[in-house]
């Protein structure tokens, strides 16, 4: 019975783990013009200081339109050090 709990946990506790590291794998630029080619559902982040200390300014690719994908940008919390 401790085997098939554990695989019914498993795939739940992957996805976790999975959604909280997904912000620590996005790409850092320092301006958002170095962001070529963005796809949809993809977040980059971006340090030109247009935020207020200790937050960093997160941009994605939210919504596909006739033109391409449409970039909505907001503030984040700053996670870890400041890599140079």
């Amino acid at each position: 019975m401790t085997t098939k709990a554990a695989r019914c946990l498993a795939l739940p506790a992957g996805l976790a783990l999975w959604l909280l590291t997904s912000p620590a794998l996005a790409q850092v630029f320092s301006r958002e013009q170095d962001i070529v080619d963005l796809r949809l559902g993809q977040r980059a982040l971006v340090d030109d200081g247009s935020c207020p200390a200790g937050q960093i300014k997160e941009v994605m690719g939210s919504q596909m339109t006739e033109t391409g994908v449409l970039r909505t940008r907001k503030c984040i919390q700053r996670l870890g050090t400041k890599r140079r």
